[in-house]
């Protein structure tokens, strides 16, 4: 049974008349996903500090927003989650997602940058993921300066932003830098390949359903070619030796279920210690939800604990 608090999101979405976000422009379904942000997300919780940055990057300067939890000592070296916002590689920006990240630096006593990649359909794939990577690396570089401990550097996000932190990852350890201690998946997007699978469940009427996720591949993508790209589907990756530890979280009401608990299953037979919790009455996105889902709350923080256990060592 889906949660009644989400059941609630899904009547009010209804009453409003809000149409499908695959009827309308990116520049519509950005102002209606903003508007609906203000309405289902709680008042940001206070933290010791937020400052806009900028990283340096290739194809111009990436937004950056850093939190220092609260409680934490002015002027001490925290570890860091840098965070990927969700929003389909479409919509979303830093501050739909400011509460989340507030929470979780509050909760993990860190800090967490969260990182503004250049959405589609304006910068196609791989676009978000070069940002994505150029953020970590400069954040990685410029550790001392931001007063964050590189050494105990981890990537997240949620949905789109999950898809992103374990692109990152992979990077990374193909790379060989940074090193990062973790990886927080939340709802992750990890593979395109089966998304027009006939069999896929649809979860029409739900915010995202199977239609509105292949509107937000559409857009993201530059065509079925890029399907099989581990870069886009990290579940395709060839292999996931050597990747740093990763909390996954599915939902039962999500057309990304299945794909967010096999990539943690290849996780684990890789040899990565994960650890997947499923919450089977929630339904995608619920996370920046909390306003009106009161299960929003308790998830992240339990999310944030496992991100606190990882980098406060």
């Amino acid at each position: 049974m889906l949660d009644p608090d989400a059941q609630r999101v899904l009547d009010l979405i209804r009453e409003a008349g809000r149409p499908p976000y695959e009827t309308l422009t990116p520049s519509e379904a950005r102002d209606f996903y903003r508007a609906g942000r203000r309405i289902l997300q709680p008042d940001p919780p206070e933290v010791a500090e937020s400052r806009d940055l900028r990283a340096a990057g290739a194809q111009g300067d990436i937004a950056l927003r850093l939190y220092r939890g609260i409680g934490t000592e002015p002027g001490a070296t925290l570890p860091a989650l840098v965070y990927f916002h969700g929003g389909g590689w479409v919509i979303g920006d830093l501050d739909t997602h400011d509460g989340v990240c507030r929470l979780i630096a509050n909760s993990a006593g860190c800090a967490v940058i969260s990182v503004d990649y250049r959405l589609a359909p304006e910068h196609k794939f791989p676009a978000a993921v070069e940002d994505a990577v150029t953020a970590t690396e400069w954040i990685a570089a410029h550790g001392a300066t931001l007063g964050i401990d590189s050494s105990r550097l981890a990537v997240g996000g949620d949905s789109a932003g999950g898809n992103l932190a374990a692109a990152v990852a992979l990077i990374a350890r193909d790379r060989g830098a940074p090193r990062l201690a973790f990886q927080l998946l939340l709802y992750p997007a990890t593979d395109f390949v089966t998304s027009d699978d006939p069999q896929r469940e649809r979860f029409e009427g739900f915010p995202l359903n199977v239609v509105t996720m292949n509107w937000f591949r559409d857009h993201y993508l530059r065509g079925a070619g890029d399907y099989a790209d581990w870069r886009a589907s990290p579940l395709r990756a060839p292999n996931l030796r050597g990747l740093p530890p990763a909390y996954v979280l599915t939902v039962g009401f999500d057309p990304l279920h299945a794909e967010g608990a096999l990539y943690a299953r290849r996780l684990r037979e890789a040899g990565v210690p994960v650890r997947h919790r499923h919450f089977e009455r929630q339904m995608h996105g619920f996370l920046t939800m909390g306003k009106i889902i009161a299960a929003a709350r308790p998830a992240t923080e339990e999310a944030a604990a496992a991100v606190k256990a990882a980098l406060l060592v």
